[in-house]
């Protein structure tokens, strides 16, 4: 079947080629062949990669490589590298990592030692240094290519070979050599089907051709460039368009084919991804839900011992979801501890109050006991009220968002620091409860980590709705940082804002210098309230 979907897919036949991977893949993952998973996502991604849809392919491509990394099978580690390589540097223009990738790929072709693959990637690696202008790093890839071509090439690469020596060439500024070389790719392109290697040709020879002056001549490869991209950018769409049906069920394809490997998960490994999550939880539940959630946790290390193998395949994707998972349980946990301490234990302590007043009027007592005893319940009732508006602001429940953002700015300004509120939108607005939740403690977060860390004096929340996305940007003052040694996935409590930002399908930036402050800016879609 894993064969009969890559042929199906290299005939251009790709609703077909999903839908007999994705059942190939179910029986994979039955029978535990770590080769047929991978290679299945292989080809699912390759099929996305031909619909053009280049973030399901590296999905697809990065799953396929965990499966791989577990096999032998070298070519198969080679295709998927060099593949994940393509979308870095072609899609993504993260140009070291794509190099990062296609020297990875090259290891397992030389280890292999076949030729053929290794011109291919470092090929791909040439183009890349010279792309990003580093044209000595590429030079040895090159010179490799030029030698081992003739005897080990194809015709698929002929064309590209013939635009790198033009660029290469045009680089040492010797105009003759890079000319020929052009317009012997361009011949070549002209006769065979590397069409998209021909379109970038003529794009760079209009770059040579501009550096030297011939406008004309430019004007027309450039010209040229653009009508072949705009050929293969139909072509792309017509493939789409082509697939009965499946161009506009290509996400739903995708959740099909994730859910697959939950099917097989055996009870242990659902009981322990519920366990992990709960872990996150535990901090906030009552003694009794704590003590019980013990007991599942040496109940499932029994299990895990019993599974060792089979646990540590699912660790890692349990890893994935599980800080969503925990803030989701925990903004869930705020709001139900919130509401019991205002609606329940708030009352009963006003009530019992009430009573006492009533009952030393009637009496006509007031000893010390009776006043300390009213003292204490009045404490008690202020500390609860202060705690369930310290885990959901009553202003933000009442209010809204904007009367609650701009109240927190106002609480933590003091002698030290100040924070300066500014909103273009009408601090009456009003959104899906969760959502305000959600970017309430997500910008708490963002003021906590100001007062914390940045030694500021100054700051400022700023916030704006474009175009059905709420934009948030917190700029300090303060120390700032390096930010090439930064990971936004890592360090000063962000892990946890990115994992939601990420999840809600918004965008994080953190743009900072030591010593010029720090800005944050958030991106995120709006849910409205129903």
């Amino acid at each position: 079947m894993i064969k009969e979907a890559t042929n199906l897919m290299k005939a251009g036949k790709f609703e077909k080629s999903l839908i007999k991977s994705r059942v190939a893949l179910k029986f994979a993952i039955a029978i535990k062949d770590d080769n047929g998973i991978a290679t299945c996502y292989n080809t699912i991604a390759a099929t996305f990669d031909e619909l053009s849809e280049s973030d399901k392919a590296f999905f697809y491509y990065q799953k396929g490589l965990v499966y791989a990394n577990r096999t032998t099978n070298d070519k198969l580690k080679n295709w998927l590298y060099n593949n994940l390589g393509n979308i870095y540097c072609f899609d993504k223009k993260e140009y070291e990592k794509g190099i990062y990738y296609y020297k990875k790929s090259l290891e397992y072709s030389a280890k292999n030692r076949d030729t053929t693959q290794m011109i291919l990637t470092k090929l791909n690696i040439a183009w890349a240094y010279f792309d990003i202008g580093d044209f000595n790093k590429g030079l040895p890839y090159l010179n490799f290519i030029n030698k081992n071509h003739p005897q080990f090439g194809d015709e698929s690469t002929i064309v590209a070979l013939n635009m790198l020596n033009g660029m290469y060439y045009c680089y040492k500024n010797e105009p003759e050599k890079a000319a020929s070389f052009f317009e012997s790719a361009i011949k070549k392109g002209n006769q065979g089907d590397e069409k998209s290697d021909l379109s970038f040709t003529h794009q760079e020879y209009s770059k040579f051709l501009l550096k030297n002056g011939n406008y004309k001549k430019a004007y027309e490869h450039l010209a040229t460039y653009n009508s072949i991209t705009t050929a293969l950018n139909y072509e792309e769409k017509l493939k789409k368009i082509n697939v009965a049906g499946i161009n506009l069920e290509l996400d739903e394809y995708k959740r099909e084919v994730d859910n697959i490997e939950a099917k097989y998960k055996t009870k242990e490994q659902v009981l322990l991804e519920r366990q992990s999550k709960n872990k996150q939880i535990s901090i906030i539940i009552i003694s009794l839900l704590l003590f019980i959630i013990i007991l599942f946790y040496f109940f499932f290390q029994n299990t895990q011992l019993k599974q060792k193998n089979n646990l540590k395949d699912i660790q890692s994707k349990i890893q994935e979801n599980i800080i969503n998972a925990s803030i989701d349980g925990q903004e869930l946990e705020r709001k139900k501890i919130a509401n019991f301490l205002h609606d329940n234990i708030s009352a009963l302590l006003s009530s019992a109050g009430l009573h006492l007043s009533v009952f030393s009027s009637k009496n006509q007592i007031e000893s010390e006991e009776i006043r300390k005893t009213k003292a204490i319940l009045k404490e008690a009732h202020d500390k609860v009220r202060d705690l369930s508006h310290e885990l959901l602001p009553s202003l933000l429940s009442r209010f809204g968002l904007f009367y609650a953002l701009n109240d927190l700015c106002e609480k933590n300004s003091n002698s030290h620091i100040h924070f300066e509120y500014s909103s273009t939108i009408d601090e009456k607005t009003r959104y899906n409860s969760e959502f305000e939740m959600k970017m309430y403690f997500i910008v708490m977060e963002l003021l906590n980590n100001v007062i914390k860390h940045s030694g500021a004096e100054n700051t400022t929340l700023s916030l704006q709705e474009v175009e059905n996305q709420l934009l948030i940007q917190v700029w300090d003052n303060g120390v700032g940082f390096d930010t090439s040694k930064y990971n936004p996935s890592e360090g000063f409590g962000l892990n946890q804002i990115y994992a939601r930002i990420n999840n809600m399908k918004g965008e994080l930036v953190v743009q900072s210098k030591l010593n010029s402050g720090t800005s944050v800016h958030l991106k995120v879609p709006i849910s409205r309230a129903d």
